[in-house]
């Protein structure tokens, strides 16, 4: 991935023919992997973002993206523990590749711990060097004009995703546009969380959906 930002992402290209029976019936098809994601992180015990095709949870104790024990610990310790970097990496990772596959971009079914074809990564951070200590209190405010761009991206990807369910339904094919679009909402997406939620950077997000 030759991306710039510390938060990473993207999705392999299906160029091949994807199942068409499994497409027309994705929303059913994904109900079983969304109820072992909800088990492990769908416990709303703080705030979320949820955008489009699916939600991430913010937890700010218990399941959930970890959120305010790493806020605490880089404001008071100027540490970020690595199982808890850890811990969200890979949960992260799991919501992209269920996201991926309600958005049709591709047809194998989504792994509890295998990469696919979702390639999400970010550098552990050396909270006492490169991390501001102070900033994670402000970072959720300072990313308010993200949310604001987000929800109008959003609103295209159902339309998007839409479009995209008929053109494989009738030619087995992704549209490449459509997919690039929905990859890079989705990257838009994973890098303000690693800003605002995750604190994995001081890196404020770009406004732009590609890498």
């Amino acid at each position: 991935m030759n991306d710039d930002h510390p938060v990473r992402f993207s999705v392999d290209y299906p160029d091949r023919e994807l199942d068409r029976l499994t497409t027309a019936f994705r929303i059913f098809a994904v109900i079983p992997i969304a109820i072992v994601l909800a088990t492990i992180g769908g416990y709303r015990s703080g705030g979320g973002v949820g955008t489009g095709s699916g939600t991430t949870v913010i937890a700010v104790g218990g399941t959930g993206l970890l959120f305010l024990p790493p806020l605490l610990m880089i404001l008071f310790r100027q540490k970020y523990p690595r199982w808890w970097f850890d811990w969200n990496l890979e949960l992260l990772r799991f919501t992209n590749r269920v996201g991926v596959y309600v958005a049709l971009m591709d047809d194998r079914y989504p792994s509890t711990d295998e990469q696919q074809s979702v390639h999400l990564d970010f550098s552990y951070p050396d909270a006492h060097q490169g991390l501001n200590r102070w900033l994670p209190l402000v970072k959720w405010f300072l990313a308010i004009p993200h949310y604001v761009v987000l929800f109008f991206l959003y609103v295209g990807l159902l339309f998007v995703v839409i479009g995209a369910w008929f053109a494989i339904l009738f030619t087995g094919r992704y549209p490449r546009g459509l997919f690039d679009y929905v990859e890079g909402v989705i990257r838009w997406h994973n890098r303000v969380l690693g800003y605002a939620f995750i604190l994995v950077t001081d890196g404020y997000p770009p406004f732009r959906l590609r890498p």
